[in-house]
């Protein structure tokens, strides 16, 4: 039998690839390797380093339960604190030597006659694994919008993740696009620093005050000292995040945050037109909540001016809005968000967000539906990492050579959480969000409690997974060839198939699933996620099927259950 160079590779270091680090060395798997694209461990906190960066987590929360900061200087920590965190936590458990640093992921590919992943790096290199987690993280790719006359622009322009600290803003004349989380932390500082600087707001953002603070050293001295000191302020701060919970699901608790917000609003800017350009049309939490202090302060210097007109083109010498006016400007900087997915396997739907069907002995930390609005992701991450060591575990005392999410376990999953996801702020609370995709599905949000994520996860349910071994696996069973997919016009489109299908004892059906290897025919007909269609195989009846959504390679997963597309020896 073919062996891979890993048991598992580990993609990204950031908090989740250091966590399923540090968890797998703890579960006596030393044999995995983590691929780091740069040449530092920290993910998002080596990337975004715009002055002002900051956490809206606090610093106790944002944290490993298992590796507890008692030092951090303030409430909500900055992005260098919690940068040289994440390098004491690489050095604490002596992962540097398991990391690959300057190993950038081009490539990913599932050899199905060895359960053998191949990772293939930007210089060519390539790593095998039996296992692999990605712990790259959804927001990670910079996002800069594809802007009239951008490359005609004469001037510096760069995103925020991608900070040029050579430039001295002194006398210079900054345009900033966006008003998100992170353009709000780093504009107050152009402002003290350029001759002018022009933000440019498509959608205004809900501002709470940030209850920031300095730790005193008596405090951290406690926390280092007093027994479960540390633990009961932390439970507290989880607490008092978590209970904001209820007001994402059920919006009408949104009035006293509302309240709160245009509080904030009234008190830091006294202009009542430039308030009105501040104000939201939309519900509290519809799109991610800010917390700051300086960033509505910051608009009203002299220095500073906001234009809510679209943006009509950018010129040599800077941007022009709709109004016909030109704003000129020496240095364009883009708080434009980032690529949902980055560069991993962009997939619609998971299980618990972390494994898809198709996807054998392949695992995601903060996959989708696993982003929280007011909790701290590493919370989730922990619970991610413990769930996939529960079923390596398992994969090992089975001796099993691939481990993989049933069709069905999944789609359930999904309809459940869909069915949480109406009615919620993130829904129904009128605005476009990266939350929900072209359709107004919710392919972000965990739509509950993340406690209520914490206990899914606590016990995995095996019986919603596949163990099995290449020994035990007939190829007989399996089929692989030329197919037609029919759409409900009657449309039939030639493709190839891979499927497998399966007698399920405990639901007393057949149930099966595969891949449609890609080719122009199937990206007619797969337009949406979980396109309806029909299956036919030649000689064989039509079957209904679903085409639920695309591979990293162009492919599409297809399943369907109570009559095989193809024969199968198990017949109910």
């Amino acid at each position: 039998m073919r062996r891979p160079d890993y048991d598992v590779i580990i993609i990204g270091a950031g908090f989740g690839g250091l966590c399923a680090a540090i968890k797998l060395r703890e579960a006596g798997i030393d044999n995995f390797v983590v691929l780091e694209k740069a040449d530092e461990v920290g993910g998002t906190w080596r990337e975004n380093t715009y002055p002002g960066a900051a956490c809206d987590v606090m610093s106790l929360m944002y944290s490993f339960s298992f590796a507890p900061n008692p030092n951090w200087s303030r409430g909500y920590a900055t992005q260098p604190e919690i940068f040289e965190y994440l390098k004491h936590v690489t050095d604490k458990y002596d992962l540097r030597r398991s990391i690959v640093f300057g190993a950038e992921v081009v490539a990913q590919q599932f050899d199905a006659d060895s359960d053998i992943w191949t990772i293939t790096a930007a210089d060519g290199r390539e790593f095998t694994s039996r296992v692999v987690i990605a712990g790259t993280g959804p927001l990670h790719v910079p996002k800069i919008p594809a802007l009239p006359g951008i490359e005609t622009f004469r001037g510096t322009s760069f995103h925020s993740a991608q900070w040029d600290h050579s430039i001295d803003f002194r006398g210079r004349r900054v345009a900033v696009i966006g008003t998100g989380a992170s353009a709000v932390q780093f504009i107050p500082h152009l402002v003290d620093q350029a001759e002018h600087v022009t933000v440019f707001q498509r959608t205004p953002a809900w501002v709470l005050p940030k209850p920031d603070r300095p730790i005193p050293a008596l405090e951290r001295t406690a926390y280092r000292l007093v027994p479960g000191l540390r633990k009961l302020v932390r439970s507290g701060i989880y607490l008092s995040h978590e209970a904001l919970t209820a007001a994402y699901l059920e919006p009408r608790y949104m009035t006293v945050v509302r309240a709160l917000a245009l509080a904030h609003l009234r008190r830091q800017v006294r202009d009542p037109e430039l308030r009105a350009k501040l104000t939201p049309s939309y519900q509290v939490g519809c799109k991610r909540m800010v917390l700051d202090n300086r960033f509505y302060p910051a608009l009203q210097h002299d220095n500073a001016s906001l234009v809510t007109e679209p943006i009509a083109e950018v010129t040599p010498t800077g941007i022009r809005s709709a109004d016909g006016r030109e704003h000129r400007a020496d240095v364009i900087v883009y708080g434009t968000g980032f690529n949902l997915g980055g560069r991993r396997p962009l997939v619609a739907e998971a299980y618990l967000g972390l494994a898809v069907h198709g996807f054998p002995n392949y695992f995601m930390l903060m996959g989708p539906n696993t982003g929280v609005g007011n909790q701290s992701v590493v919370f989730l991450i922990e619970a991610q990492t413990r769930y996939i060591m529960t079923l390596l575990e398992s994969m090992r005392r089975g001796e099993s050579t691939r481990v993989e999410v049933k069709a069905h376990v999944q789609a359930e999953f999904n309809r459940e959480l869909q069915r949480r996801s109406q009615g919620t702020v993130w829904t129904s609370g009128g605005c476009k969000s990266w939350y929900l995709d072209a359709a107004g599905v919710n392919r972000a949000i965990w739509p509950a409690p993340t406690l209520s994520y914490w206990m899914t996860t606590r016990n995995p349910d095996l019986r919603d997974f596949e163990f099995t071994t290449l020994e035990e696996r007939d190829d007989d069973d399996e089929f692989h060839g030329p197919a037609l997919l029919v759409t409900t016009d009657g449309a039939e489109h030639p493709v190839v198939a891979h499927l497998l299908a399966l007698y399920q004892p405990i639901d007393n059906a057949i149930r099966w699933s595969g891949r449609i290897e890609p080719c122009a025919a199937l990206a007619e007909v797969h337009t949406a996620t979980n396109t309806a269609v029909t299956l036919r195989i030649p000689g064989n009846p039509e079957v209904r099927a679903m085409l639920t959504d695309s591979d990293t390679w162009g492919g599409s997963h297809i399943v369907g259950s109570g009559t095989s597309p193809y024969p199968i020896y198990a017949t109910l």
